[in-house]
C-alpha cells in the first residue's frame, strides 16, 4: 500500500533539493516551522491544502505539478509498477527527466516500511510485569497508559 503523505513528502524534498535549497530556507519563506516541513518531507505529517500551496510557492512550483507527480507515482503503485532508481518526471516545459533516488531518501523509506512491518508494542499488563521485574521504570509504564 503506497501512502499519499509520503510520496507527497519525497516529491517536495526532491524539488527542493534539486533548487540546491535548505530545509530552514523553504521553512522561512513558507512560514512553516522548520521540524514541521521536515515530518512532511519524511511522510510523517501530512500538509493541509494551504500549507502544501505556501510550500509549492516558497519552491517556486505550481501545486498543480506538485500534484500531477505525486498522482503518476500513485498511479504507478496502482498498476504494481515500482518505480525504478532512475524515475522518470517531467520538468516544468514538459520535457522528461530523470530523478535519481538520493540514498538517504531510499533509506529513509526502507526504514518507514520496517516501522510499518515491526511487532506491535505491548500492552499495559505486559509493561506493567516488566515493571514489577524491574526491567523498565515508573516513567515508562505512565508512558504506556
Amino acid at each position: 500500500m503506497v501512502l499519499l503523505r509520503e510520496l507527497l513528502g519525497e516529491t517536495l524534498r526532491r524539488r527542493r533539493r534539486a533548487q540546491k535549497r535548505t530545509l530552514r530556507d523553504v521553512s522561512k519563506q513558507a512560514n512553516v516551522s522548520l521540524g514541521y516541513l521536515s515530518e512532511i518531507e519524511r511522510g510523517h505529517k501530512e500538509p493541509s491544502s494551504e500549507l502544501l500551496a505556501s510550500v509549492c510557492g516558497a519552491l517556486q512550483v505550481r501545486l498543480s505539478e506538485v500534484l500531477a507527480e505525486v498522482s503518476r507515482e500513485v498511479a504507478q503503485h496502482e498498476r504494481g509498477e515500482a518505480a525504478p532508481p532512475g524515475r522518470e518526471a517531467q520538468d516544468p516545459q514538459g520535457r522528461q527527466v530523470a530523478v535519481l533516488a538520493l540514498p538517504r531518501e531510499q533509506a529513509a523509506a526502507e526504514e518507514s516500511r520496517r516501522r510499518r512491518h515491526a511487532t506491535p508494542s505491548p500492552t499495559i499488563a505486559q509493561v506493567r510485569s516488566r515493571h514489577r521485574r524491574g526491567e523498565v521504570t515508573d516513567s515508562v509504564v505512565r508512558a504506556a497508559a
